[in-house]
């Protein structure tokens, strides 16, 4: 019994594992709802930097760094840049409202099962917020990028 219980955590430990993104994975594709409810790829911005924010309304520490995003998708070329919001809210009106008083005009689109969403689970996403930084050829090139680091590589 104490072998099966070990090789079955063993095997599910492995399996969460694969399910992360690692630097150098491609972006996955991922088709989720927006405000308006139409489904959005996050593959859009194909031969962008593009910046995959994981939120949520009811996260503190993500309502500070969405004030910091804004700022940031503001001063860059939207030739250059783009930033998708991933929220993991159960609450669309919550979320909408935190779109609107953050004033958040990049993509925002919802996987509203919290930490047990989809993409979640793929990205590996434990904690909020969770950043990933694709390159223009949708290979990551970071995870919980600084705001110098991404700007370092808008740079390059």
């Amino acid at each position: 019994m104490k072998n099966s219980i070990i090789s079955f955590l063993l095997l599910f430990c492995l399996r969460q594992a694969s399910a992360q993104l690692n630097l150098g994975d491609p972006l996955p594709p991922v088709f989720l709802k927006n405000t308006t409810g139409v489904n959005q790829s996050i593959a859009t911005y194909s031969g962008k930097v593009v910046l995959i924010d994981f939120w949520a309304a009811w996260c503190g520490p993500c309502r500070l760094a969405n004030r910091k995003l804004v700022k940031l998708y503001n001063a860059t070329s939207r030739e250059q840049f783009e930033i998708i919001g991933i929220s993991l809210d159960a609450k669309p009106d919550m979320w909408k409202k935190a779109i609107e008083k953050d004033n958040i005009k990049y993509m925002q689109v919802n996987d509203p099962k919290g930490f047990d969403a989809p993409t979640a689970i793929q990205f590996g996403v434990e904690q909020l917020p969770a950043s990933f930084l694709f390159d223009a050829d949708g290979i990551l090139i970071a995870i919980n990028p600084t705001e110098e680091q991404i700007k370092k590589h808008l740079n390059q």
